[in-house]
């Protein structure tokens, strides 16, 4: 089972202040306004892994992610429980097949397909008109058991992710990192058009 505060049906705010140079820092806000989650995301290592933390003193760490390569065509994510190791989840990139829509596959715990997270609207059409939002989608046996949706600011990066995955059996920690490396996709994508 998940660690509080997370739920199986909840809606959570991401946000990224817009001009960061070293790290990403992602906040989580729960519907109260109180912050869940604390996410240092660094730019300037090969192979991609952080953790995410119940506080912005990084002291609980709730959930790891870790690139299983440092160069692929198809990245590989895996997202562990940093107490017992135990794998949440894995999300595999479909490389060169996402290159108009991001699409990526959910593996469970014994690597089977589970599900799939996928971009709603044209990524390459966001890349002409910065100011067009992003907007996907992550399904598991079939039925959406999350949503992400940005919202338009002025001097921060915003998004809104809804998880109604009470039925799933998918842990919420999983859901987040999911939510997360989407955005920070997104965030590459946006320096590489610059």
């Amino acid at each position: 089972m998940a660690t509080p505060p997370f739920a199986a049906d909840a809606a959570y705010v991401i946000k990224r202040p817009f001009f960061s140079f070293f790290d990403r820092t992602f906040r989580v806000y729960d519907a109260g306004g109180a912050m869940v989650l604390f996410v240092r995301h660094p730019l300037l290592r090969l192979r991609t892994e952080f953790r995410l933390f119940a506080d912005e003193a990084m002291l609980h760490a709730v959930a790891a992610i870790q690139a299983r390569q440092a160069l692929a065509i198809n990245f590989a994510y895996d997202v562990t429980d940093p107490n017992d190791g135990r794998r949440l989840g894995t999300l595999r990139s479909r490389g060169f097949r996402s290159i108009v829509r991001d699409t990526w596959d959910l593996l469970g715990e014994s690597e089977q397909e589970i599900g799939i997270m996928t971009e709603d609207g044209w990524s390459m059409l966001r890349h002409l008109v910065p100011i067009l939002v992003g907007h996907w989608h992550v399904e598991v046996g079939g039925e959406t058991v999350a949503t992400i949706d940005q919202r338009f600011r002025l001097f921060t990066k915003e998004y809104r992710l809804t998880i109604h995955a009470s039925r799933s059996g998918v842990d919420p920690r999983f859901l987040m990192a999911c939510a997360l490396l989407a955005l920070m996709r997104e965030d590459r994508r946006e320096e590489r058009s610059r």
